[in-house]
């Protein structure tokens, strides 16, 4: 039987589609990180403080979920894109900061940052290869993700009373390590399979992936590097 002409050309002009969401969500999120590695180490020179960070955490979260879907489509979404992962970025700051003054800080920072690198690369690499739909994951992720952000909260109003639970910010981080690392093949599988065609929410999506990623395993090393 004859092949349509015109599948081919579907195909073939949404192979081309996706392969450059691809080239484009990449270079952007080359551009992203490092830029939050310039304004992170800008915070850290002017030992930014706790209370500036968290301002910015919440003006970032404020651009990317109110600003960026209604700008998304457009040269402002590139913008929007730069400011939120600057801010990241920044805010990060003092909790590098907090690890340097570690006797072995640094070291703890750079394996943190070289695990993320390869478990990016290599979830996101295999995805690359092997083409597959990893999609089912998204529900399962979702709560994953949802549990972690109650139990922070509940952390977080049990510290403001006194109340501490040994090994309990240790185990969120590793439950927050692998739903990101999750996410990381959901995310990707995404772009792949044609599920998202705007580089800017894919390479959004891929950032916070790969920051959310870098935080846990800082604070999982930091942990059994003997600081609490």
């Amino acid at each position: 039987m004859p092949i349509k002409p015109y599948s081919i050309s579907a195909s073939q002009e949404s192979s081309v589609e996706i392969n450059k969401v691809l080239r484009n969500t990449y270079a952007l999120l080359a551009v992203t990180l490092m830029l939050s590695a310039a304004t992170a180490g800008l915070s850290m020179a002017i030992n930014l403080g706790y209370g500036a960070a968290m301002i910015m955490n919440l003006v970032a979260i404020g651009l990317v979920w109110f600003v960026l879907p209604r700008t998304a489509h457009s040269e402002k979404g590139l913008l929007v894109v730069l400011a939120f992962t600057a801010l990241l970025g920044a805010a990060l700051g003092p909790t590098l900061n907090h690890y340097l003054k570690m006797a072995n800080g640094g070291m703890l920072i750079m394996q943190a940052l070289g695990t993320t690198a390869v478990v990016f690369f290599g979830l996101s690499g295999y995805v690359l290869t092997t083409r597959k739909d990893f999609s089912f994951l998204g529900g399962f992720l979702m709560t994953g993700l949802i549990i972690a952000i109650v139990a922070m909260l509940a952390l977080m109003v049990a510290g403001m009373f006194g109340v501490h639970i040994a090994g309990a910010h240790l185990a969120l981080s590793a439950v927050i390590a692998m739903v990101m690392s999750g996410f990381i093949l959901f995310d990707t599988s995404r772009i792949v399979n044609g599920g998202e065609r705007n580089y800017i929410m894919a390479t959004v999506a891929l950032y916070l992936d790969i920051y959310n990623l870098f935080v846990s395993l800082l604070h999982i090393m930091g942990a059994l590097g003997g600081d609490d």
